[in-house]
């Protein structure tokens, strides 16, 4: 389960903060601006860029700027305008003063109010400079796009725009950002950003019975509200009060992540779009003015040094939480809780895991996450929704995460999630058949000691048996999760077909001797003795998988699928895409990827410590059907690992570059396929 939790400025909050100018044409004559020059207008471009303009003004796989992005407020729904020089539909025909009036008053040429969406009471601090700058690039520099703007759909009274007239005597202040000369010329700065372009306080500052927010600056009396957190549209804004190290704030705001979070939601695009390309300066000066807030009564610590590597809880394999956890989010945040540096977020020390307010790890949960995309992290990573586990079974998980590795935060009732599932009304489709075995059942047999065991030792082979095991490989390296993954190899119903005829070794053979197969082939190791307790546990394992399997039966999902081997490998293309997908988990040279102590977090795929030619990935059709559907994990939204994507042509390409690197020999290679029927693609 990949919880990315945007622990700054953000966790992504639904845009409520888009200009929604009404559909009524202005009468000014058209504005002159061919005299802007060249610094003014890329003046003007950053400034679009510290005000994010485009995230609210740019509808998804719509034109740039042309509005039309829906968002939904308590009162019903508002469109984002039409902000480009389009004199018809857009804003080709404002003066400079006009524009002014709609920023800093939100007042339109024709007289009418805009909804405090548009965030018009941060941008009246905004300089004059500025000001004229970013007309200047809107009107010079922005493709005119004829879109006429959609009319809002809010509930009565909040249809009645001349109430507004009162809203904003009562709450706007519009007068222009003023430094405080006590302060240095950094923080200041910072100020000016964070209070005025930036409106951070739109999403993270309280708001009052009249969705005001409670205050538009640190100063005075409700300056203590001021980026506080709040809780808007199922997501929680966490407070940015106190935040991190200056140093901390900065890279996540310039690249997506920390050492201690990665953001999520809506913020992943305010990185994408604005933060990443301000400048160092003005990242700092963000970043100073945020740690320079007192912290708020309810703010949680905020850490000044990296938190300590945790180890796996006791708890991992004898609770229900733990199993699911162990099951569904261990393979990308680990059973430590670290995550993957670049990758899955921490989750030890989590600001949106410990979070007293859980709606964001509720939300990321049951509806999924994408890293922002930026120049240090071009590559997007995905966690899908889990909104098919039950209830019950997200608050065990979400529970055990926010009480092991040193976190201690309130358990999460079914109730609650319960709550968020009917306000977010998450797809739980699946169009397949395969009913995806839960480990946390595991606790209910009869020998859950023994079973669990088994479980275990498929998980971590090496660390259990490593006089049994010789390179760097678990059983679950190539069977996910344990064995409970659609088309990655799942063990359901495996035991039911044993004894069973085997082509490769031309006779009936046992579950036992399939078994010690991949200790020989796949890990490059030695037989297990059939008779010992870790044998019977593996068994016993299988056994607890077969469910309702009869000999015979189609078991939905079984195996890894087929790709058509009449289609031809590209090793060139094969290489191209190992660097693209996945070099970044298993290494430029196949070597995997490890943590600092060593040990592996994704296995190597080729050289000594990985399968040998014996093994069945070792044969480019085997292992092109695995990748295709179930590598890169966190490409996107499949369930439960976002896994699969490359077309067949890549999954053969990719599969024949790394299948034929160098590898160990498998000395009994000559006595397989004694009758004949030996497949093409062998490597011997």
């Amino acid at each position: 389960m990949i919880f990315k939790f945007a622990r700054l400025a953000t966790v992504g909050l639904t845009l409520l903060y888009a200009c929604q100018t009404p559909a009524s044409e202005p009468t000014a004559a058209a504005p002159s601006v061919n005299n802007a020059d060249t610094d003014l207008i890329q003046r003007g471009q950053y400034v679009a860029q510290l005000g994010d303009c485009i995230a609210c003004h740019t509808a998804k796989g719509g034109a740039v700027m042309a509005g039309g992005l829906e968002l939904k407020t308590p009162m019903g729904t508002i469109y984002s305008s039409n902000i480009t020089p389009d004199p018809e539909t857009g804003i080709g025909r404002y003066s400079f003063e006009q524009f002014d009036t709609v920023m800093r008053e939100g007042k339109t040429p024709a007289g009418e109010n805009l909804y405090p969406a548009m965030p018009y009471p941060s941008y009246a601090k905004m300089s004059e400079d500025d000001m004229r700058a970013l007309y200047a690039y809107l009107l010079q520099d922005v493709t005119a796009v004829k879109q006429a703007n959609l009319h809002a759909d809010m509930s009565f009274p909040f249809n009645q725009r001349w109430g507004l007239s009162l809203w904003n005597w009562m709450f706007v202040d519009a007068q222009p950002f003023t430094p405080d000369p006590s302060k240095s010329e950094v923080i200041n700065r910072g100020a000016y950003l964070v209070q005025g372009l930036g409106h951070c306080g739109s999403c993270h500052t309280p708001r009052g019975l009249a969705f005001q927010e409670k205050a538009l600056s640190d100063a005075g009396s409700r300056g203590k509200h001021y980026l506080a957190g709040e809780t808007v549209e199922d997501w929680r804004a966490l407070s940015l009060r106190n935040l991190w190290t200056v140093e901390d704030t900065v890279q996540l705001l310039k690249t997506g992540q920390n050492r201690f979070a990665t953001v999520s939601g809506n913020m992943a695009d305010v990185i994408h779009h604005s933060t990443q390309h301000f400048t160092d300066a003005d990242l700092t000066a963000i970043a100073s003015y945020l740690k320079s807030l007192p912290p708020g009564k309810d703010d949680l610590p905020m850490p000044s040094v990296a938190i300590a590597p945790a180890t796996a809880p006791d708890t991992l394999f004898t609770t229900r939480g733990g199993l699911g956890y162990t099951q569904f989010c261990a393979d990308c945040h680990r059973p430590d809780g670290g995550g993957v540096k670049g990758m899955f977020p921490p989750l030890n020390g989590n600001p949106g895991i410990l979070a007293s307010n859980p709606a964001t790890l509720l939300h990321i949960t049951l509806t999924g996450w994408k890293t922002a995309e930026t120049a240090a992290h071009p590559r997007v990573w995905t966690m899908p929704g889990f909104a098919r586990l039950a209830d019950d079974e997200i608050a065990e998980i979400l529970s055990f995460v926010r009480s092991s590795w040193g976190n201690d935060a309130p358990a999460i009732k079914p109730a609650q999630v319960a709550h968020m599932r009917k306000q977010l009304n998450p797809d739980t489709h699946d169009p397949r058949a395969f009913v995806t075995p839960r480990l946390a059942n595991l606790l209910t047999a009869s020998n859950a000691d023994q079973v669990v065991r088994g479980m275990r030792l498929h998980l971590q082979t090496k660390a259990l048996l490593p006089d049994n095991v010789g390179n760097a490989l678990n059983c679950t390296s190539c069977h996910l999760n344990a064995g409970t993954v659609a088309d990655g190899s799942p063990f359901v119903g495996v035991s039911a077909f044993f004894p069973g005829y085997a082509p490769r070794a031309g006779k009936q053979i046992t579950l036992q001797e399939r078994i010690n197969g991949c200790f020989r082939r796949s890990m490059d190791g030695k037989p297990l003795a059939v008779t010992s307790p870790d044998m019977q546990a593996m068994v016993a394992y299988f056994d607890w998988m077969k469910m309702n399997t009869a000999p015979g039966d189609k078991v939905a999902g079984r195996g890894v699928g087929k790709v058509d081997p009449g289609i031809k490998p590209d090793m060139g293309n094969g290489k191209a895409v190992y660097v693209k997908q996945c070099a970044v988990c298993h290494g430029d040279n196949g070597q995997g990827l490890k943590h600092a102590d060593g040990g592996f977090i994704f296995p190597p795929l080729w050289g000594d410590e990985s399968f040998n030619i014996g093994a069945g990935m070792a044969r480019t059709y085997t292992a092109a059907a695995f990748v295709k559907r179930n590598m890169p994990i966190g490409f996107h939204e499949q369930f439960p690992l976002g896994q699969g994507g490359l077309s067949d042509q890549e999954a053969v390409d990719v599969a024949a570059y790394f299948s034929h690197q160098p590898r160990p020999d498998f000395p009994d290679k000559v006595k397989d396929w004694p009758n004949g029927g030996k497949p093409v693609d062998a490597r011997y």
